[in-house]
């Protein structure tokens, strides 16, 4: 194998103010597109980040088509249902007003109808799907986040349920981006704690498995540079913003949580999530993330408090990740002690005697501790899961290669099976 000789930074254009929401349609207008689709979910159709991007695009003389039923927790089949709505309309551009769930959807949508595929795995991530690059230049997508935790208004991937795997998988190129991403404090004045908590852990986990990932030159090198993976594992500059992102959600998340009035706190946490998405988005995520995609797609009846307003049982993305990471990461320690020691140093955890041998541990429970403070279920077993669900939950991590193969520690089936009984209880 030839080693990787290069890695590539991408990400958006980012926006940060409270009332810049009010600002997106003069963008289209600026760039002279006057048919925008917009998308959201129907949850948020009803609240004031919608209206406010609705209002801003009458205020400047852009039409619009909305699109209001994007699912949370998305599916194959919800994409395939925006897609076929899309494609009945007319639209120059595209505004995603929503968390990771929506941008998500809008940036399926913008690739599907741009280049539609002879069958929809084409671009799906491998093994589940061909893998094929994204053809040329999208529609202008515009990202406004209304939680601050996926980061997707900077990165190029789109994650889905693919629902005859029971398991999440995903898209991923770097020109699925948005070519703007606007932070707006205003839109995530009325997050129910519960949520903030688990959209900032979601930051959390992004940040220390970017920075923990296999070093960008361990990767094989691509025969041609389209061909380089949107995660590309650790390098310099994705390790600087991902030890800023841990060092801003250490210090606001509880805040955000205890308070979700406090305005400084919610601008700071929609940074630390466009900072993580800038570091995971090129360098990526590993085992907690591939281990969570089974974990959510298999959710029997649980239902996360906060999130009355979903319809149908659901884990949300960031429990369903934090609840891996200290089985995890006293796992992939041995690797990496030094970089372990630094992410739990940076989120409070007193390093100062430490030993390589003793990274995993510190981390660890450095992590069940916010986890504690959270609220957060003590482990899969709080959910309803149990041993009997590991070989079903091993299953469907097996395939997500496009994070586990970013491990710097690797895991075989049997490791895998070991880290979710681990994982069954968080904190004790």
């Amino acid at each position: 194998m030839t080693n990787e000789i290069a890695f590539e930074m991408a990400t958006s254009a980012i926006r940060f103010g409270a009332g810049a929401t009010r600002e997106a349609g003069m963008d289209f207008a600026d760039l002279g597109l006057r048919r925008v689709l917009v998308l959201t979910d129907p949850w948020l159709r009803q609240m004031k980040p919608v209206a406010t991007a609705l209002q801003s695009l009458e205020d400047a003389g852009v039409r619009f088509t909305l699109y209001d039923r994007v699912r949370v927790e998305p599916t194959d089949a919800s994409f395939r249902d925006a897609i076929s709505f899309a494609q009945g309309c007319e639209f120059d551009a595209i505004l995603a007003v929503g968390g990771g769930s929506v941008i998500d959807t809008a940036k399926a949508v913008n690739l599907y109808t741009c280049y539609p595929p002879d069958d929809f795995r084409d671009y799906v991530n491998p093994p589940v799907g061909r893998g094929m690059p994204v053809p040329g230049p999208l529609k202008p997508l515009i990202a406004v986040p209304t939680t601050a935790g996926t980061g997707s208004e900077t990165t190029g991937v789109a994650i889905f349920d693919m629902l005859d795997m029971h398991a999440k998988t995903g898209i991923a190129h770097r020109r699925l981006k948005p070519v703007l991403g606007i932070l707006d404090p205003d839109n995530t004045a009325t997050l129910p704690p519960q949520v903030a908590a688990s959209s900032g852990l979601d930051v959390l986990c992004h940040a220390i498995e970017s920075y923990t990932a296999i070093p960008y030159r361990s990767r094989p090198l691509p025969e041609r540079p389209l061909l380089r993976p949107a995660y590309q594992g650790s390098n310099p500059i994705s390790d600087v913003w991902s030890l800023k992102a841990l060092a801003v959600t250490a210090e606001y998340l509880p805040r955000v949580f205890r308070d979700p009035g406090d305005e400084e706190a919610r601008g700071q946490m929609l940074l630390a999530a466009a900072y993580a998405g800038v570091g995971f988005g090129n360098a990526g995520c590993h085992l907690p993330h591939g281990m969570s995609y089974p974990v959510s797609g298999n959710v029997k009846t649980f239902r996360m408090p906060g999130y009355e307003h979903v319809e149908h049982p659901m884990v949300p993305h960031g429990v369903s990740v934090i609840l891996n990471a200290p089985a995890v990461f006293r796992f992939t320690a041995p690797a990496c002690p030094e970089r372990h020691l630094e992410a739990a140093r940076v989120l409070g955890a007193d390093t100062s005697r430490a030993k390589p041998e003793d990274a995993g541990r510190i981390l660890a429970d450095r992590i069940a501790a916010i986890m504690h403070t959270l609220e957060i279920p003590n482990g899969l077993q709080a959910l309803g899961y149990d041993s009997g669900d590991i070989p079903k939950l091993v299953e469907g991590t097996l395939p997500q290669h496009r994070v586990t193969k970013l491990s710097p520690r690797p895991a075989d089936r049997d490791d895998l099976a070991g880290l979710f009984e681990d994982a069954m209880v968080a904190y004790r």
